[in-house]
């Protein structure tokens, strides 16, 4: 059986994750007909170089293994990030790890980079963490040499806890990353500051 045949068009693992919208986006769980825009999108250095598990080159048959795995159990849950037009920008998701705090994670097309989508992504991930998975606080992280990574972190309230060495998949080597922690507290005090815009359903 071939990968392609075995990503049903619609599953209940999509039925699961909720679909949320912001202001310009929409996040939704990704499907068997985004794989050959994820690939084209995510098959940049730049990107693969900048994250802990997308290999580089990307192709058609990551891009079905990646869907094929979204989902598929509690410890994870990923979204595909798009524009109210349906464009396609990267991806947002929150993962547990067994005795910490849950991870979040993205990555952006280097084509709508500068544009605030991965702050206005990050922030309905967050939101929907700790409001509807029950997160009682998030950990990430920014490669050093990732400032731009770095500060949508911070405007999503993160607070910088230290430095520590990660495994890049796409350099088959380790890196230094700047690691940030959002607790609760810190959360609810910034969502009350921007004003608790609704999400949409």
């Amino acid at each position: 059986m071939t990968l392609p045949n075995r990503i049903a068009p619609e599953t209940l693992r999509e039925k699961r994750i909720p679909l949320i919208q912001t202001e310009r986006l929409v996040l939704r769980a990704p499907r068997a007909e985004d794989a050959k825009t994820i690939a084209t999108l995510a098959n940049d250095r730049r990107i693969a170089e900048n994250t802990l598990r997308i290999p580089h080159p990307y192709g058609i048959k990551d891009a079905q293994c990646f869907i094929i795995s979204a989902n598929t159990g509690s410890d994870e849950t990923v979204f595909l990030i798009t524009r109210r037009d349906t464009t396609v920008l990267g991806a947002c998701g929150v993962a547990n790890r067994a005795g910490e705090p849950a991870e979040l994670g993205y990555w952006l097309a280097v084509a709508f980079w500068g544009n605030g989508y991965a702050t206005e992504a990050a922030r309905a991930v967050i939101d929907h963490a700790f409001d509807d998975l029950g997160c009682e606080a998030l950990h990430a992280g920014a490669r050093v040499t990732n400032p731009a990574s770095r500060r949508v972190l911070e405007k999503c309230g993160f607070e910088w806890t230290g430095v520590e060495l990660y495994r890049i998949r796409s350099l088959a080597s380790s890196a230094p990353f700047d690691r940030f922690r959002l607790d609760r507290r810190q959360w609810a005090l910034g969502r009350q500051r921007r004003g608790n815009a609704p999400r949409g359903s």
